[in-house]
C-alpha cells in the first residue's frame, strides 16, 4: 500500500463500489491520515447512496402495489403555482417505466434549481409519457385557484399523448374523471411518479415566469416567480397589475390602478 501515493489511492477509490472491496479494506489499514480521510469520505458517500437507494425504493411503493394489482399506465400528477400573485398554475402528469431509476428524485421544493433542471431532463428522456396543463391568471380569477388547479390537472391528463392512464396518483387532490385514483397528502415526497410530475410542473412554470421577466422586467419575476415578495409588492404599487396578475388575489386588489 505504501507504494501508492495518496493521489493514486484517491483515483482508485473512485472506482470502488463495494463496501467489502479488498482495496478499500487495505486502505482502512493504511496509517496515513490523508488516506484515512479519503476512506472516511468514501464511506460517507457510500452511506449517502445507500440512503438514497432505500428512499427511492420507498417512493416506489404505491406504483409497485398498483402494478401487482394489474394496473399498467400509472400517472403521477402534481401542480405548482397556487400561491403566487402572478402567472399560471401548472400541472403535470407523468407515466414512468418500470425500470426508471434516478436516485435523489423527490419533492421539487426540496431541490435546487440546478438539480430540478437536471432531473427534468432525465424525466423527459426516460418517461413513457408526459402531459402538461396550464391555466392562466384570468381563468384563475374566473374559477378560483382550487378549481383552476383541478382544470390544470385534467388538462395534463388529456395532454398525455402516448398512453391513456388506467390509474392516477394525485398530490392531495381528487379529480372528477372516470379513472381510478388515489389522493396522497404530500405525495411528491411519497410517490416517485408524483415527485417526477412536481419537477416537470415546477421547471415548466419557472421557465414561463422567466419569459415573463423579459416582457415585464420591472416586476422581477425571475427572482420570485410571481410570489408576493417585498420586491413584487413594491412593483405592483408603482406599476399596477399586468394581465398576468391574479386580480382576485387580495394583495393584487390593493395595488390595482384604476
Amino acid at each position: 500500500m505504501q507504494k501508492l501515493t495518496v493521489k493514486e489511492i484517491e483515483a482508485k477509490l473512485l472506482h470502488v463500489k463495494d463496501r467489502h472491496d479488498p482495496f478499500l479494506k487495505n486502505c482502512e489499514q493504511d496509517e496515513r491520515k490523508t488516506v484515512q480521510a479519503l476512506v472516511k469520505k468514501w464511506l460517507k458517500q457510500y452511506q449517502d447512496v445507500q440512503a438514497l437507494k432505500k428512499e427511492f425504493e420507498r417512493m416506489k411503493t404505491y406504483e409497485k402495489q398498483l402494478k401487482e394489482k394489474g394496473y399498467q399506465w400509472i400517472a403521477g400528477i402534481d401542480e405548482v403555482g397556487r400561491g403566487p400573485l402572478a402567472g399560471p398554475v401548472v400541472a403535470a402528469a407523468v407515466i414512468l417505466p418500470d425500470d426508471f431509476y434516478v436516485l435523489g428524485l423527490t419533492d421539487s421544493k426540496k431541490l435546487s434549481e440546478k438539480k430540478r433542471e437536471e432531473y427534468y431532463q432525465k424525466i423527459m428522456d426516460k418517461a413513457l409519457d408526459v402531459g402538461v396543463g396550464i391555466v392562466q391568471a384570468r381563468d384563475i380569477d374566473k374559477f378560483n385557484i382550487y378549481e383552476a388547479t383541478k382544470i390544470a390537472m385534467q388538462k395534463a391528463i388529456h395532454n398525455l399523448k402516448v398512453h391513456k392512464p388506467d390509474y392516477l396518483l394525485i398530490d392531495a387532490m381528487k379529480l372528477p374523471v372516470n379513472i381510478p385514483q388515489t389522493s396522497i397528502v404530500k405525495g411528491d415526497a411519497k410517490s416517485i411518479s408524483i415527485a417526477a410530475s412536481s419537477i416537470v410542473a415546477k421547471v415548466t412554470r419557472d421557465r414561463y415566469m422567466r419569459q415573463l421577466a423579459e416582457k415585464y422586467p420591472q416586476y422581477g419575476f425571475e427572482h420570485h416567480m410571481g410570489y408576493g415578495t417585498k420586491q413584487h409588492l413594491e412593483a405592483l404599487k408603482h406599476f399596477g397589475a399586468t394581465k398576468e396578475h391574479r386580480l382576485t388575489f387580495a394583495p393584487v386588489k390593493t395595488y390595482i390602478k384604476r
